[in-house]
C-alpha cells in the first residue's frame, strides 16, 4: 500500500505544529486555559477546512474529511503544546512577545 499525501495536507501537519505559538501570541497569561483551548480548537478546525478546500482531489469538497482532518490539527496542536512548545519554554516566549508595560496612571 502506497500512501501519498499533497502538499496541502503536509502544509495543514505543519500549520498545526505552530497553532499553539500562535495562540500564545495573541493571548495573554491571565487569560485562561479553556480560552486558549477554545481558540486553538477553533484555529484547528479552519485549519481542516482549509486544507480539503485546498488539497487537489477528483471528488468534490468532503465535510466529513475536513472534519477529521480539524480533529488531527487539534490533536496535533495539543500534543506539541504539552510536548513540545511547553516544556521548551516557546509557550511562555510567545506569551511574552507582546506585553507591554502598562502606562503610568498620572498622580499615582
Amino acid at each position: 500500500m502506497t500512501v501519498h499525501l499533497d502538499a496541502a495536507y503536509w502544509l495543514g501537519l505543519l500549520t498545526s505544529v505552530v497553532l499553539p505559538v500562535l495562540v500564545g501570541l495573541v493571548t495573554t497569561r491571565v487569560t485562561s486555559p479553556g480560552a486558549k483551548g477554545i481558540l486553538l480548537l477553533a484555529l484547528s478546525t479552519v485549519n481542516g477546512f482549509v486544507v480539503e478546500y485546498a488539497a487537489p482531489h477528483d471528488a468534490s469538497y468532503s465535510v466529513g474529511t475536513a472534519a477529521v482532518l480539524a480533529l488531527v490539527s487539534f490533536g496535533m496542536g495539543v500534543l506539541m503544546h504539552f510536548g513540545l512548545w511547553k516544556p521548551t519554554g516557546v509557550s511562555a516566549a510567545a506569551q511574552n512577545v507582546l506585553i507591554t508595560a502598562s502606562p503610568s496612571t498620572p498622580g499615582a
